[in-house]
């Protein structure tokens, strides 16, 4: 009788050359962490097995670092990106200590953990729809003494925080539509439509931040919204209808843009 045939060893070469076969481009680099992240061999060959059909790399090993912070990412959450790391940057330089600081359609609340640690103790609020995302919010803001809510932009917010809020960063959806079916398999598959999808220009979700953010920012307070650069005149054209005095921050080697709306 023929003995089954032994598993190929899990050597780094090994699984670098299985990822690279999947397409992963960085493939030494997911290799390591893959390793380094699994608790057991048994995990490990889980573990490649959801990357080699295209989970994010960040939701199999349920983490992503992120401005230098180690950001918990669960099964179904949007991955944060590095490019949001201006948003994060033009954010915490309007906020100071004691700042009340929202992070709208938070995701993994990433961006408010990250606002948080550049400005210093602020008090802070995020929000998103989805229910797996506030849970993940929770596990990542939880320690930091922030409050995640469930709903639908500023619905989720409690109505205390109307005319006191110093900085909302906004990572709204801002893919139009139509080009949702275009993005990379890994983005379209594992991550929710609703953190993808801006509508069919993609700003609609920034024209209804836009259009509240007066009621919710304090005098002088900002909103801050991650958009395209092909968007940014649309973009600002949504701040200033909405009442705010804008302006755009770009970041070429990020590939980031940032528009700015001050009440």
């Amino acid at each position: 009788m023929t003995a089954p045939a032994a598993e190929p060893a899990l050597t780094p070469d090994a699984i670098a050359d299985r990822l690279r076969a999947a397409g992963c481009v960085f493939a030494e680099d997911e290799a390591r962490l893959l390793i380094e992240s699994a608790p057991k061999p048994g995990d490990l060959r889980a573990m490649i097995e959801r990357r080699v059909t295209g989970v994010p790399l960040e939701q199999v090993i349920g983490w992503a670092e992120f401005c230098g912070l180690r950001v918990r990412v669960d099964a179904g959450v949007f991955v944060p990106r590095r490019r949001s790391e201006l948003l994060v940057r033009m954010a915490a330089d309007r906020a100071s200590p004691g700042s009340v600081v929202v992070d709208l359609a938070c995701g993994t609340g990433a961006i408010g953990a990250a606002i948080a640690a550049r400005s210093g103790p602020i008090d802070l609020h995020a929000c998103d729809v989805e229910a797996a995302a506030v849970r993940c919010a929770r596990a990542n803001l939880g320690p930091i003494g922030a409050h995640v809510y469930q709903g639908d932009l500023y619905a989720a917010l409690p109505v205390s925080l109307r005319g006191r809020v110093a900085v909302i960063a906004a990572n709204l959806p801002y893919v139009p539509t139509e080009a949702v079916a275009f993005m990379p398999a890994e983005a379209r598959m594992y991550e929710p439509v609703v953190a993808l999808d801006g509508g069919h220009d993609g700003l609609d979700l920034l024209r209804r931040a836009a259009d509240e953010a007066a009621a919710w920012l304090a005098e002088g307070g900002h909103l801050l919204a991650e958009t395209s650069s092909g968007q940014a005149s649309a973009a600002l054209d949504a701040l200033g209808a909405a009442g705010l005095s804008a302006e755009v921050a770009s970041d070429a080697g990020l590939g980031a843009t940032v528009v700015i709306g001050r009440r």
